[in-house]
């Protein structure tokens, strides 16, 4: 789905019709969904297709309940004939060939970076003869206590339950693509659709000039550096004309890349970098944090290890006049611009918030970055497909309009 396809209709149509529908029905679709799909099948015929972490994380998942899959199936033709934590993996064609006509097949695959949809996978099974084919939503809704939430997918139930913060957030986008990309990532929260959204901006994360110019005195702030990816690309942005940077990572391992990416530079570029190995919160505290070494690290009072946590308003001088400011913080966003609420008050930075690790981050951002700020021009741009990489970017008066 392109742009042009999006705006055909007034995004508000789509939105009543969605906030319209009856709780009772949206507890039905929860508890009788998977049911529903994988008929005529049993509960516990099933094949997972995809072998990679979601379908681990299924069978995990399932096996205190005595439920096991009868096997996995996968893409990968390294993975055929081996096992995955003791179930073998088969090649789609030999899993349809086997229990096509007996089992359902749940899709298990679904992350950064995919490159096909869900209904392309789906198609797939189908086509080689499988009578039932899910993706695997409807299974996280029938046992949500073992599931959920799971990244941005959660109950549907409270997407209407916070029906009148979503409705109020509709109405903050600038443009009717935003609203209707903001109305295609509801129907996935509350329907499952996950081909519903639009395809990815071809535009440059955190730094799309189609919506503001960067100049060359600006002051960014990148919370959630992972490795400087982000730095990389806003040097690239700004031809490295810049004033500072500031960058955190709470991550050890990360937090080493990213020194070794800053230490790497030119002298003119490096000078002007500050890295801090901290997390970005509403306060200053220790928090549990999961450090995995990746772009997934978070913080997770589960963790491993602690981390320092410092709000934005505590850790700049007030001396610093941020003019971008990035999250990508693994569903901290809220916390940390709370925490930011006197410096964008003051400064009025560019906000580039990342606004789908939380299903209900899509419209609490938005709102809590207009209570700070009332004259934001928001926009909603997805970068990659199915629901990864929306970004809410805030832009005040002064910078480059649509």
């Amino acid at each position: 789905m392109s742009i042009q396809d999006t705006i055909a209709r007034p995004a508000s149509e789509d939105l009543d019709e969605l906030l319209g529908e009856p709780m009772s029905s949206v507890l039905e679709r929860e508890a009788n969904e998977f049911e529903r799909l994988s008929r005529p099948f049993a509960e516990e015929a099933f094949v997972l297709f995809g072998a990679g972490n979601l379908g681990r994380v299924i069978r995990t998942k399932l096996q205190p309940l005595g439920i096991e899959p009868l096997a996995f199936t996968d893409n990968n033709p390294k993975l055929w004939g081996s096992t995955v934590e003791g179930i073998r993996v088969l090649s789609p064609a030999d899993a349809a060939a086997r229990f096509g006509s007996s089992a359902a097949f749940i899709v298990a695959i679904w992350g950064v970076g995919s490159r096909d949809r869900m209904g392309s996978r789906v198609k797939q099974l189908r086509d080689l003869g499988c009578r039932s084919v899910l993706p695997f939503a409807a299974l996280f809704w029938k046992y949500p206590d073992l599931f959920l939430p799971y990244h941005v997918i959660d109950q549907p139930r409270k997407v209407l339950k916070d029906a009148a913060a979503v409705q109020a957030a509709c109405m903050l986008w600038e443009d009717e693509f935003s609203r209707r990309e903001y109305v295609a990532q509801l129907r996935w929260r509350l329907r499952g659709d996950f081909d519903s959204m639009a395809d990815p901006v071809p535009e440059s994360i955190y730094f799309p000039q189609d919506l503001f110019t960067l100049g060359s005195q600006e002051v960014f702030v990148d919370c959630g550096a992972f490795n400087g990816d982000t730095i990389q690309s806003f040097l690239e942005a700004t031809d490295s004309r810049f004033e500072r940077i500031f960058a955190f990572e709470p991550d050890p391992a990360n937090f080493a890349k990213l020194k070794s990416f800053v230490a790497a530079l030119r002298p003119a570029a490096r000078d002007r970098i500050l890295a801090e190995r901290k997390a970005i919160g509403s306060a200053s505290c220790l928090m549990r944090f999961a450090a995995l070494g990746s772009d997934g690290s978070a913080l997770d009072s589960k963790g491993e290890i602690e981390v320092e946590c410092i709000s934005l308003d505590e850790i700049l001088p007030k001396e610093v006049r941020p003019t971008h400011l990035k999250m990508d913080i693994e569903g901290a966003e809220l916390d940390a611009l709370a925490g930011s609420r006197n410096l964008i008050a003051r400064n009025a930075p560019i906000l580039a918030i990342c606004s789908y690790h939380r299903q209900s981050d899509l419209w609490l951002i938005p709102l809590l970055i207009r209570s700070i700020h009332p004259d934001y021009r928001m926009y909603l741009r997805p970068h990659l497909i199915e629901g990864w990489d929306v970004v809410c970017y805030a832009v005040p008066p002064g910078s480059k309009d649509l």
